[in-house]
């Protein structure tokens, strides 16, 4: 895929034309990046923008007590980071590559420079913002008041709708959706406060209720959208 492409996939320059793209091109070179590499940290000085092209990136933070709790997973055309007083919502948070990314970096001066030049991406740029806010509000208000199964099945909504495909045509495949991102017990459990005991326990359960299905160890997972609704509305 040329970088043409990639970069009309990054939400932030989806109104752009192939003749704008092409003059971002210099600025935003790619940076092919293997999975686990932490590539932001809280305490570092240098401030930047980052546009996922491809790949899949974890955000987290780290408890007192010295455990990580994951905040979001970000995939191909999101961004995250800090630069100067422009914040996607994600300042205080880790930032690692859970598979294999195509990243790149946008500077202050950079990013100052293409929004005045482009005033459509600055409108963009808080929306988007002002959508992670948003997000990052629900998930806390999750940990904070909601059971652990309520936890997780509002995380597997917010992953079926930044990650979820439609895996067929099929009658029997009507109305479920299939994650374009593998995900572990442990890892689920992690990013719902858990641990992976209950989270396999809850999974079977969301199984046999026909919310959820997986062909197999490191399979996709396929979520039914409206039964998880429904199941998120009873649940407390």
């Amino acid at each position: 895929m040329d970088k043409l492409k990639y970069l009309s996939r990054i939400h932030l320059f989806r109104h752009l034309d192939r003749e704008e793209l092409s003059r971002l091109e210099p600025v935003t070179p790619m940076q092919r990046i293997p999975k686990g590499t932490l590539i932001a940290a809280p305490h570092e000085e240098n401030k930047l923008l980052f546009l996922i092209k491809s790949g899949t990136v974890r955000l987290y933070r780290v408890t007192e007590s010295g455990k990580e709790l994951t905040v979001d997973l970000l995939g191909a055309g999101h961004l995250f980071g800090e630069i100067g007083s422009f914040t996607t919502g994600s300042g205080g948070f880790y930032a690692e590559t859970a598979e294999d990314s195509v990243i790149c970096t946008i500077g202050k001066g950079q990013f100052e420079q293409l929004i005045t030049e482009r005033p459509q991406l600055a409108l963009t740029f808080i929306e988007i913002v002002s959508s992670r806010l948003k997000e990052v509000e629900e998930l806390l208000e999750q940990m904070a008041y909601g059971s652990v199964k309520r936890r997780l099945l509002f995380l597997l909504q917010k992953l079926s709708d930044k990650f979820g495909s439609e895996p067929g045509t099929g009658e029997e495949e009507h109305g479920w959706v299939e994650l374009n991102v593998i995900l572990t017990q442990q890892e689920l459990a992690t990013m719902t406060g858990s641990i992976r005991e209950t989270v396999a326990d809850l999974l079977n359960g969301l199984a046999s209720e026909g919310i959820v299905k997986k062909a197999g160890q490191r399979k996709p997972l396929r979520i039914h959208g409206e039964r998880l609704s429904a199941a998120l509305q009873c649940c407390k």
